[in-house]
């Protein structure tokens, strides 16, 4: 699984060790608690979402001396999260986001096929990955928000995913109980709006329509033609707009220099005026 160009972050494998099910703290509960006591807004606060420890090893990160059923690693593992979510409620946190780029990793037809050829199911992982999930959020407060990022890499500029969202916007949007999406369409790597027919009312979809990768500043009236082609699909009042993803995934950061970003940011909140009103 590698970036575009051969571009390589990094990687440790993360391997299950024992059962899972204890949980007791972990440092970015404390980072949250940090950001909470410096911030008069709403502080959010993001993490990997529970299919980042198998899906790029598979069974290379849950051995079967540990786990020798799945079901019962999945089942596990989203109880764990569980723990986890209501911990950062716990410590005042009411907006969470899980960053679930494996899901748009199952749109891509080479990735779909190197999962295949390990063994497993494209449909089984993502009916797992979406119970997980769901596990994970069954112990939020009623005013908490949950919302999921979808990206298909962002490594220094780069990208490892291509694919619309069609193989997984049915479970995605009506299987899986988050109350909001930020989606990649900054590009055609990430398919046509289509997808956003199976949204349903209540939720919430931020159209990343704003790439992050170069600091080429998009033109205004195309990204309000495009937010008019998505609400085809999905009322206006559902729609958000923001960056395709973060300006640095990771600390190499991507191929943009800081005013760009800033001008970007400056882009979105003068077209979200625009098309929404304050």
């Amino acid at each position: 699984m590698a970036f575009q160009g051969g571009v390589q972050p990094q990687q440790l494998l993360v391997r299950v060790a024992r059962k899972l099910g204890g949980f007791d703290s972990h440092p970015m509960i404390e980072h949250f608690k940090f950001l909470k006591d410096h911030t008069a807004q709403t502080p959010k606060m993001t993490i990997p979402s529970p299919s980042a420890v198998h899906f790029r090893d598979g069974r290379d990160a849950v051995p079967v001396s540990v786990y020798p059923d799945m079901d019962e690693f999945y089942h596990d593992f989203g109880l764990t999260y569980r723990k986890v979510v209501r911990a950062f409620a716990d410590a005042g946190c009411r907006y969470l986001q899980m960053d679930e780029v494996n899901l748009t990793y199952l749109c891509d037809p080479k990735l779909i096929q190197q999962v295949r050829d390990r063994g497993e199911d494209p449909a089984v992982l993502l009916n797992a990955y979406a119970g997980m999930i769901n596990a994970a959020m069954s112990d939020i407060p009623s005013d908490m928000a949950i919302t999921m990022h979808l990206c298909r890499g962002n490594f220094r500029s780069t990208f490892i995913a291509s694919g619309g969202y069609e193989p997984v916007a049915e479970v995605m949007f009506n299987g899986i109980n988050v109350h909001g999406y930020f989606m990649e369409f900054d590009s055609e790597r990430a398919g046509g709006f289509e997808p956003l027919r199976f949204v349903p009312k209540g939720k919430l979809v931020v159209l990343g329509l704003v790439t992050s990768k170069t600091g080429t500043l998009e033109s205004k009236d195309e990204i309000k033609r495009r937010i008019d082609e998505a609400a085809k699909f999905v009322p206006l009042d559902q729609l958000c707009l923001s960056p395709q993803c973060g300006f640095a995934s990771s600390e190499e950061g991507n191929v943009l220099a800081e005013d760009e970003q800033w001008a970007k940011l400056r882009m979105i909140v003068e077209i979200a005026d625009e098309v929404w009103g304050r």
